[in-house]
């Protein structure tokens, strides 16, 4: 038996499949027990139609009052990933080049002005955030970091790997890439196929002992 063989038994053990659910096993490995951070990528390419299918999935995902305010910016032409490298710390920096895309993930704080739109029920909700900056950026930052993780199983349910990144300089990504200040960065994530060595070794989960409590 191979080194690679014992691996790929190693894991299969690491990761049973959840007879109790009703997704099955393709699935469980695609979006979760088998999915891993990617740190290096192939040159395939990222169609845009990659990038929309991406999208219709993550909306579907629940926010407060349905207020969707993630937001993402693709970072293509060779001056912004440029732009953006400069701004990455340590290896991140070497990622970011390399990936076939990069995406900036971010929160609207001006989302409340789709309120009528989605939210059509209440659409007073917009005069309310309009007039409570504070409450409007905490639920902004909330829901779009909630969306953020719908956003990275949508990526691997798209057959993709994404790397997702909190290491760069945020207050300069903010003013070179969204000068208004509306959106505000919260996380840098490459997308693309895996390539050589995309892997680090597995690291250890929580039981469900070590995170959950009864009362």
């Amino acid at each position: 038996m191979s080194i690679d063989t014992v691996h790929a038994a190693a894991e299969d053990t690491a990761r049973p499949v959840l007879n109790e659910l009703p997704l099955g096993k393709d699935a469980q490995e695609l979006l979760f027990t088998a999915a891993r951070t990617a740190n290096t990528f192939t040159d395939e390419p990222v169609t845009d139609e990659h990038l929309r299918a991406i999208h219709q999935l993550t909306k579907w995902g629940p926010t407060a009052a349905n207020t969707q305010p993630l937001r993402v910016l693709y970072v293509r032409s060779p001056e912004a990933r440029a732009t953006l490298v400069d701004f990455m710390t340590g290896h991140n920096k070497d990622k970011t080049r390399q990936a076939p895309v990069v995406a900036i993930v971010a929160a609207d704080t001006g989302f409340h002005e789709f309120v009528p739109r989605v939210f059509p029920i209440r659409p007073d909700l917009k005069d309310h955030f309009e007039s409570n900056p504070a409450a409007r950026e905490q639920s902004a930052t909330f829901n779009a970091s909630l969306q953020a993780g719908y956003y990275l199983l949508a990526i691997r349910a798209a057959g993709l790997a994404a790397g997702p990144m909190a290491g760069f300089d945020a207050e300069g990504v903010n003013s070179t890439f969204f000068p208004d200040g509306r959106w505000r960065a919260l996380m840098v994530v490459n997308i693309g196929r895996p390539g050589e060595g995309a892997w680090f070794d597995r690291l250890p989960r929580l039981e469900y002992e070590d995170v959950a409590r009864t009362v």
